[in-house]
């Protein structure tokens, strides 16, 4: 039985967490603020952040049925950051992503790295030597529901490229992050068809061969491989990118604007099997790596190079004095 999620956490005491030395950048678009904040630093913004993750997933249909989502991620002792957008004129947040560095990940007794995706994936040791020290791993992005809409204007139009503004920041930031790690979420209620067409699309043009992740229990698509292999005949990822789209339109339906996201950032992508999340609503999660240095340049420029431009700005006017 679903657990009545908490009321609203008062917006002063938000504010009052939201302090400079938190603080990452300004967005590109929308005039909004990115801050980095975990639950101990902030608890009361990670009592929203954990709210609001809660109604946007279970609006999705999925979400943990708890009164808020925080797990033992977010509260260990060396807790995974959470990025979040915040709007000033409406002093609330838009979304957020929960993130944890490489360098920073510990490892069970089994030799398995301690991160949300463990109980779903299992990692080989070339990733885990190769690969994760390198990576920042990602997940439990969302946007406010009430900024899903187009209907709410240009602050939820641009509230997915606002994230990606902070994904950009923090590689900066951390200049020894190589690689995002995380999951591509389907959820039930989308429709096995439709998730169908996108796994397929995701393995025929992203599938990683070395097997550096695999699912612990991978889910088995139904789907008929004959009848997609006509429908995808193109070798070019852009030209059976505009089928795939069209079929999922057809079916009355759009691809996730997430997804869509993952699909469109970089062409050396690797997927590596998808598994149901069975402790939140049994979603389905496909697992992803991103070389951060083939993302597609137009992205680059506008996440990555606008944060490295305003630093050099800022440098500017601390040199002249005008800061």
């Amino acid at each position: 039985m679903e657990e009545k999620i908490i009321e609203a956490v008062p917006t002063e005491l938000i504010k009052s967490e939201l302090t400079p030395d938190k603080f990452l950048r300004k967005t590109n678009k929308g005039n909004n603020e990115i801050y980095v904040v975990n639950a101990f630093n902030a608890p009361n913004t990670m009592r929203e952040i954990g709210r609001l993750r809660e109604i946007a997933f279970r609006t999705a249909g999925g979400g943990t049925g708890k009164e808020v989502d925080i797990d033992q991620y977010d509260t260990m002792e060396e807790p995974c950051q959470q990025l979040i957008v915040w709007n000033p004129e409406a002093d609330e947040i838009i979304g957020g992503y929960r993130f944890t560095l490489g360098k920073d990940i510990r490892f069970n007794e089994k030799g398995q790295p301690i991160i949300a995706s463990a109980h779903l994936f299992k990692f080989s040791d070339k990733f885990i030597k190769n690969y994760l020290p390198y990576t920042l791993e990602l997940g439990r992005s969302f946007v406010r529901v009430e900024y899903q809409s187009s209907q709410a204007g240009a602050k939820s139009i641009y509230a997915l490229d606002n994230l990606w503004d902070g994904l950009g920041a923090l590689t900066v930031k951390h200049p020894t992050i190589k690689y995002f790690f995380g999951k591509v979420t389907m959820y039930p209620s989308f429709g096995s068809k439709g998730r169908d067409l996108i796994l397929y699309f995701l393995k025929k043009h992203f599938w990683n061969k070395e097997k550096l992740i695999t699912p612990i229990v991978p889910l088995k698509p139904k789907y008929n491989l004959t009848l997609l292999e006509r429908l995808f005949p193109n070798k070019a990822i852009k030209d059976n990118y505009k089928i795939l789209n069209q079929a999922v339109r057809a079916l009355g339906q759009n691809i996730p604007p997430l997804v869509n996201a993952y699909m469109n950032l970089s062409s050396t992508m690797q997927v590596f099997g998808t598994a149901i999340n069975d402790e939140f609503g049994y979603v389905e999660e496909t697992g992803i790596l991103i070389k951060i240095a083939d993302i597609y340049q137009e992205k680059r420029d506008r996440h990555i190079e606008t944060y490295v431009d305003s630093l050099k700005n800022d440098l500017q006017f601390e040199r002249f004095g005008l800061s």
